[in-house]
């Protein structure tokens, strides 16, 4: 933006001068009236000079008037100038924070399309079959053991109500299954079941375990990867039929490329090269936010990482 030059108030110069100049009036008729001789004796000069005198002195007068409004008049003008040059600066600022917003709304609606996509193709459905179909709402459930890993942290416990909906949802889904279990995002355990069981699938446990969760105060880091390893390292050796469920609104980890490379080698069986477990991951969006920050990196990992082991990524 060009930048205005600044406003010089004039100088009083030219006040001066007639000041100068009524002096030396006064100081001519001063010498006129003591010298016995000169120009100045004659009573009708110096009549003139008192009236020049006079004249000068309403010139003077009308000159310092006029300075005063020119003067009052730059003095607003100057103040109008920064006034706004202060309302150009911040009409940038808006314009910077605008644009910001923008960006910032565009790569939410760009995540936001991406989510109703997969939404379109996998949402969660109250399973109602006696059987256990292969698939259902675009999420496989053809796992006999099923461990749910949950974050627990702040912002997660305000959806907790929606959180513990969504649960019940998924293991409607699954009408029978061998074994379930249920872990913090860092690897702990709910209630006082030891590391390595399962619970029993009935109708019983489940009610128990959601009544559980509603008094759990798990320890969390806000970030899924703890409870994924530690459950690949002690439940995947026990079963080749596995499912994992992470729910999570944050990631608060490093490098996607480490993370995924970690959690692939945990779940790949190495005699066969196949994979021990499926991940699903279930996004959930923090209370009075937009989707952004954590909440959009949770998403990008567990997208990847349901892609990469035989999963399906959403959000309820």
């Amino acid at each position: 933006m060009k930048k205005r030059a600044p406003i010089e108030v004039f100088s009083l110069s030219f006040l001066d001068v007639i000041s100068c100049a009524f002096g030396a009036v006064v100081m001519l008729i001063l010498l006129a009236k003591n010298g016995d001789e000169g120009d100045f004796n004659d009573a009708s000069q110096i009549s003139e000079l008192v009236q020049a005198l006079a004249a000068a002195e309403q010139s003077v007068s009308e000159l310092q008037g006029a300075m005063s409004d020119q003067l009052n008049q730059l003095q607003r003008a100057a103040a109008e100038s920064a006034s706004n040059a202060e309302q150009a600066d911040a009409l940038e600022a808006d314009i910077a924070r605008a644009k910001n917003n923008v960006q910032q709304l565009t790569d939410q609606a760009s995540g936001l399309q991406v989510t109703r996509e997969d939404l379109q193709r996998a949402s969660i459905n109250v399973g109602k079959a006696k059987q256990r179909d292969e698939e259902v709402g675009g999420i496989p459930v053809d796992s006999d053991y099923v461990i749910f890993i949950i974050d627990t942290s702040g912002s997660m416990k305000d959806l907790w109500t929606k959180v513990l909906k969504t649960m019940n949802e998924v293991l409607n889904s699954h009408p029978q299954v061998k074994g379930f279990q249920v872990m913090s995002d860092n690897g702990e355990i709910l209630g006082r079941s030891p590391a390595g069981s399962w619970r029993n699938d009935t109708p019983s446990q489940r009610r128990g375990v959601l009544a559980a969760m509603k008094r759990w105060n798990g320890s969390s880091s806000s970030s899924p990867v703890e409870g994924i390893e530690e459950a690949l390292r002690i439940y995947a050796a026990k079963t080749s039929s596995l499912a994992l469920y992470v729910f999570g609104d944050d990631y608060t980890g490093g490098s996607y490329d480490t993370t995924l490379e970690r959690i692939n080698k945990l779940n790949t069986n190495k005699r066969t090269g196949k994979k021990i477990a499926r991940i699903h991951g279930v996004g959930f969006k923090p209370r009075g936010t937009n989707i952004n920050g954590n909440a959009l990196k949770f998403s990008t990992l567990m997208r990847e990482v349901a892609k990469q082991n035989n999963g399906t990524f959403l959000a309820p």
